[in-house]
């Protein structure tokens, strides 16, 4: 009978509590339960381990839903299952399902069906999961490499394309750097408080006063946010993002375009907020100026971009701009916007890609802006769908992405920083022009292309369904996805 209790007497101790990672396991479990089917099946069944990565997906949404309201902590408090990194687990979930609908076509189409494309998109979200619930930096850290590694190979993944292995290695080359000044960073913040854990570092902070009389304290501050900048590709540090999104698969670049910026955001959020309040005052001032930047340079760069691909790359730097006034405020109305903003841009950028996925055909993937000449006509419904996602980006109602920027903004305003918000409405306005011409070509050009190749299967036809409803309903009717979005925040 001891030793049957034993095992569970030294979990107790150790303070191992499954429950708090339990979505994490079961999607570790079926990433590596599909690498080893993927060695006994042929090339004409790969597509069945994206029916069984969607089915494993369902399932650890399942787990997610089931551990609302209920917080988990485990391992010493390294890690917590809390609202917070539940909404965005919810969001990393539905990046990843939106995603595999739409990559199984472009896999076929491009002769690159290898199945290991789907265990790398499962443990790629097991990472930004591990990010969004650490309370611990090096757990933190632990879920960025996993998420980081997955993605350097998803990025490079179509071995017979020279642009994407140009991706791949760009991409690993510039995310090793940036690894680089976050590690640094935080090995200052424990060098000067004794402990990697944020609640921990709050309390030292709290305890001990004077902030900015130590200077390696505010060294790892600055070095943190230099690294998480990139990862969620703020300006000046997002010079990596235009490149590895165009060589990439488009697929992966739906996918890389939202989840790691959504997974950056949360580390980024929980580790200021909980473990630097009481430098608030001057990480703000920090994050308004890389706010002002990443919208202006998003924005400005995006307006001569004749590439679909790299419009929307800049475009995604742009929201990461919009983004940052939310964080940049810091009160319950901006934290509850980048939640929802984060969600919707989900739907609403992986819906785009879906549609880039079926014009471009193999070997040419159709990427010119001038290459949707007539498309509206000759696919009225699939422009329609395209136009609403792009109408959602510009935030014009009744879009999430509207209502999204509008308790963005309004955040910023009631937290006094109200010069911020009229630049973000500018630059949103700006935007506008770029959105907008993709339409004119749509609708106001003559079609140089008859479209012929079209082929919408039923996975895809799924992803744009869901995306057209995940833009419209959050849009008409906020409140259900805005009251979540207030019962997750960190305050």
């Amino acid at each position: 009978m001891d030793m049957l209790q034993f095992p569970a007497n030294i979990a107790a101790a150790a303070g191992v509590n499954f429950a708090a990672i339990m979505p994490e396991v079961i999607l570790s479990v079926i990433a590596m339960a599909l690498l080893l089917v993927n060695v006994f099946i042929n090339s004409e069944q790969k597509a069945y381990l994206g029916y069984l990565s969607l089915i494993g997906i369902v399932v650890t949404f399942f787990s997610v839903v089931s551990g609302w309201g209920a917080p988990q902590s485990g391992f010493n408090n390294s890690v917590l299952q809390d609202n917070f990194s539940l909404f965005f687990k919810g969001t990393f979930l539905v990046s990843a399902f939106l995603t595999i609908l739409i990559t199984d076509q472009y896999l076929k189409r491009e002769e690159c069906n290898w199945g290991e494309i789907y265990p790398l998109i499962l443990f790629a979200t097991v990472g930004m999961m591990l990010m969004a619930s650490g309370t611990d930096l090096m757990t933190i850290f632990l879920g960025l490499e996993v998420l980081s590694v997955s993605l350097y190979v998803l990025a490079g993944f179509n071995r017979a394309n020279l642009k994407s292995n140009e991706a791949g290695l760009k991409y690993f080359l510039l995310g090793a750097f940036s690894t680089g000044f976050l590690l640094y960073g935080m090995a200052l913040i424990y060098g000067s408080t004794g402990t990697t854990r944020v609640a921990a570092i709050a309390s030292y902070i709290s305890q001990n006063g004077m902030v900015l009389s130590n200077p390696m304290l505010v060294a790892g501050m600055l070095l943190m946010a230099v690294g998480f900048s990139f990862k969620i590709a703020a300006a000046p540090f997002h010079m990596w993002t235009p490149d590895v999104y165009e060589g990439a698969p488009t697929p992966m670049t739906a996918f890389m375009s939202v989840g790691p910026k959504a997974a950056g955001f949360a580390a980024f959020l929980r580790v200021f907020i909980v473990a630097l309040p009481a430098m608030k005052a001057d990480w703000s001032e920090l994050l308004w100026v890389l706010a002002v930047l990443t919208m202006t340079v998003g924005n400005i760069t995006a307006l001569k971009q004749t590439n679909i691909k790299r419009m929307l790359a800049y475009s995604s730097i742009a929201h990461a701009g919009y983004v940052l006034v939310g964080f940049t405020a810091g009160n319950a109305v901006g934290t509850a916007g980048v939640l929802f903003y984060m969600l919707s841009y989900a739907f609403m950028n992986i819906g785009a890609f879906a549609i880039i996925v079926l014009v471009g055909r193999k070997g040419e993937e159709n990427n010119n802006v001038s290459d949707y000449a007539g498309f509206g006509f000759k696919h009225p419904v699939l422009g329609m769908c395209m136009s609403i996602f792009l109408f959602s980006l510009a935030g014009i109602p009744p879009a999430a992405g509207f209502i999204g920027k509008f308790y963005l903004f309004s955040g910023a305003i009631q937290a006094g920083y109200v010069w911020l918000a009229i630049i973000g409405v500018l630059n949103s306005a700006a935007s506008v022009y770029y959105y907008l011409r993709v339409m004119v070509f749509m609708y106001m050009k003559d079609p140089t292309e008859e479209f012929d190749w079209l082929a919408v299967s039923p996975s895809l036809a799924l992803c744009l369904l869901l995306s057209v409803a995940g833009v419209l309903i959050p849009g008409i009717v906020p409140g259900t996805l805005l009251d979540l979005a207030q019962k997750a925040i960190l305050m």
